[in-house]
């Protein structure tokens, strides 16, 4: 039979010989069909195709198999690097979730910022099969990034868990994000299971770790696991502790569907894609179901568990965390805390999460006003994606229209502006990072605009004049810092340095001291804890939380170029730090900002008071290089147009910053 029927979109087409054709699939993209000789390859152009089409395939997993009891959530938690990634890892392949040839590949870090970065940056979730005791148990993963900029991803896992693991690294012991870690998982009353990691390192001493857990966390050393996630020693230990140790979900299978969405992502071709923990009922495929936010009906197109990428199930049942596709196509439907129930039955919402406060908060403006929309859904795609991320419209006279972001540290704004760039392809412009100040008004004209005698200052340009304000406020956190006592004096004198003051410091051993700082949080945003690990040879670890605002004597800082205000590098600073501050802006943008034709003055005020000056020279040009002897008068008059040359470039010539430049003019290097 020399020719070939192919099915293409429910219609049979006859195709004989050698023929090639291209077609969109589901619109996700091209794919090229070559034929020859009766033989067809298909050559996938894009790698959602293969992932709809393998996803079409297979078939919907059971879980009615799986009841309450044998049921467990958790997830892991740990200081930065310790190894939660590499443990989830081991715990997917012991379980068969990946094959041996993902080994070591961090297969929860999906990002490309994550693995460029070696850290993890959003909250994964998957689903182990797991028999104990001959008995077939559902085990819900969450792995959590470690760094202190996105604990609020650890506290929205930790609400869809009953239990977590508890990594601690047997080289370093505990760090500043371990107690910030436990402290939060003991808050919400889950059980902790300590497992201390890489116990096949040279210098390893899990003898010293496990004295340490029960000196600051109280957890007696014979319930500490030891392991080795990179060589899989003892890895089932942590799997039978979880199904031993951790209780199952506390739900009523009979009661009325009640689904918490604690994460969700963004599909460009079925929209959003929700994570839930279901605490109550059950959804299937084809239910109308109801979000208890917007109050708008949606019917289940999907859902299933993760394994770690989508399964589709045939129902999800109460205490079981899977994913949820409802045909949302804006960004704003699906509200982290959510609760989604049945249409015919409402119910009670469930309390949701506390939203999260933004550190950081900085300007972001498109390199180009004609990409002002297409930054606008990228920047509303991702805030789905991260909901610690607070916008507001903003807008500049040198740079447009644009959004005041706030974040969570300055790591958590380099990754979303790394994120911006790697998947929407989007160029932004990124001012220099501020901390939100208050200020109480004294004016009751201000008082009736605002609704109120306390007004929030996010962007400085904004910050209002002496006259009209009683008090100014600066916002503080409690620091924690942890190191070798050999590094005690140096990190005291850069506290010191940065305003702040001693609360504790508790020995945790015989050669790792625990400090209490409370710090302005100005003072330690932008590059304290580079800071901190230079002098500590990187020993040193740092976590930081909100402590309220105390009265601080403020003022704003002007920079001028040329005698123009830059409103992007205007900020607010402390009185007593004026001086410094601005000489040492004027110093970096010195060195930032590329020379003219024309000289440049670059200068720091407060109001119309010049603090420091910096110039930056002109590129010279020999003018009186071909003037070989001759009248004197020739040569003062080359020089003479020159300089009003350089005048009039002066007064009109615009002098653009570069984009690095507006974080990098902030950092300053403490001695």
């Amino acid at each position: 039979m020399s020719a070939l029927l192919v099915r293409e979109a429910g219609v049979f087409r006859h195709f004989s010989g050698f023929k090639v054709f291209r077609r969109k699939v589901h619109g996700s993209g091209l794919i090229r069909f070559v034929f020859r000789h009766r033989w067809m390859k298909v050559l996938p152009f894009w790698s959602g195709c293969r992932r709809m089409s393998s996803r079409s395939n297979k078939e919907a997993v059971d879980l009615s198999v799986f009841p309450v009891e044998r049921i467990r959530n958790f997830c892991i938690i740990a200081h930065i690097d310790h190894g939660k990634s590499t443990l989830a890892d081991r715990l997917l392949e012991i379980t068969g979730a990946i094959s041996a040839a993902d080994k070591n590949r961090q297969v929860l870090d999906q990002l490309q910022v994550e693995r460029e970065r070696g850290i993890t940056v959003k909250a994964q979730t998957a689903s182990l099969f797991y028999s104990h005791q001959g008995a077939p148990h559902l085990l819900n993963l969450i792995d959590t990034p470690g760094h202190v900029d996105f604990s609020y991803e650890v506290s929205r896992s930790i609400s869809a868990c009953q239990g977590v693991l508890l990594i601690v690294d047997a080289n370093q012991g505990i760090q500043a994000q371990t107690v910030a870690n436990f402290y939060l998982a003991f808050e919400a009353q889950l059980a902790i299971v300590p497992v201390i990691n890489k116990i096949d390192l040279k210098n390893a001493d899990p003898e010293r770790v496990e004295a340490q857990i029960e000196k600051v966390f109280d957890i007696p050393r014979d319930e500490c696991i030891r392991i080795s996630a990179k060589l899989g020693t003892n890895v089932d230990k942590v799997l039978e502790a979880v199904v031993e140790r951790i209780p199952p979900p506390a739900v009523q299978p009979d009661s009325p569907l009640r689904a918490l969405v604690f994460d969700s992502n963004f599909d460009h071709y079925r929209g959003v894609l929700a994570n839930v923990a279901l605490f109550g009922g059950s959804m299937k495929k084809g239910d109308r179901i109801m979000s208890a936010h917007l109050m708008k009906t949606y019917e289940v197109q999907e859902l299933g568990i993760l394994r770690p990428h989508e399964t589709p199930a045939s129902k999800l049942f109460a205490g079981q965390v899977g994913y949820v596709i409802a045909g949302m196509k804006d960004v704003k439907e699906a509200q982290i805390g959510d609760t989604l129930f049945h249409q015919d039955r409402p119910v009670e919402p469930l309390p949701g999460f506390k939203p999260a406060k933004p550190m950081v908060f900085a300007g972001m403006f498109p390199m180009d006003q004609s990409e002002y929309s297409g930054l606008r859904s990228a920047i509303e795609r991702l805030t789905l994606n991260d909901s610690s991320v607070a916008v507001q419209k903003d807008s500049s006279l040198a740079l447009g229209a644009g959004w005041r972001l706030g974040f969570l540290g300055l790591l958590h704004m380099e990754v979303f502006n790394q994120r911006l760039e790697q998947e929407f392809n989007a160029s932004v412009i990124v001012t220099a990072p501020t901390v939100p100040y208050k200020a109480l008004l004294s004016s009751p004209k201000l008082i009736k605009e605002h609704g109120g005698e306390e007004l929030t200052i996010v962007n400085p340009a904004q910050f209002p004049d002496r006259s009209v304000i009683s008090q100014y406020q600066e916002p503080i956190v409690i620091g924690t810092i942890l190191a070798p006592d050999l590094y005690t004096g140096k990190i005291m004198a850069l506290c010191l340095n940065r305003r702040g003051v001693q609360k504790n410091m508790v020995y945790i051993d015989d050669q790792r001291v625990m400090m209490k700082y409370l710090f302005p949080l100005n003072e330690i945003v932008v590059d304290f804890y580079d800071l901190l690990k230079s002098m500590s040879s990187g020993y040193a670890s740092f976590d930081y939380e909100n402590a309220g605002y105390q009265a601080a004597d403020l003022i704003k800082m002007d920079i001028l170029l040329n005698g123009r205000p830059v409103e992007e590098l205007t900020t607010i600073v402390h009185k007593e730090r004026a001086y410094s501050s601005g000489k040492a802006m004027c110093e970096r943008l010195r060195d930032s900002i590329p020379r003219q034709m024309f000289e440049i003055a670059v200068q720091a005020a407060i109001g119309s008071k010049v603090i420091a000056r910096e110039t930056i020279k002109a590129y010279k040009k020999n003018v009186l290089a071909k003037c070989y002897g001759g009248d004197i008068t020739r040569k003062m008059k080359l020089l003479k147009r020159q300089a009003e040359g350089k005048k009039k470039m002066r007064r009109i010539g615009n002098v653009d910053v570069p984009k690095d430049a507006f974080i990098s003019v902030l950092k300053r290097k403490d001695k």
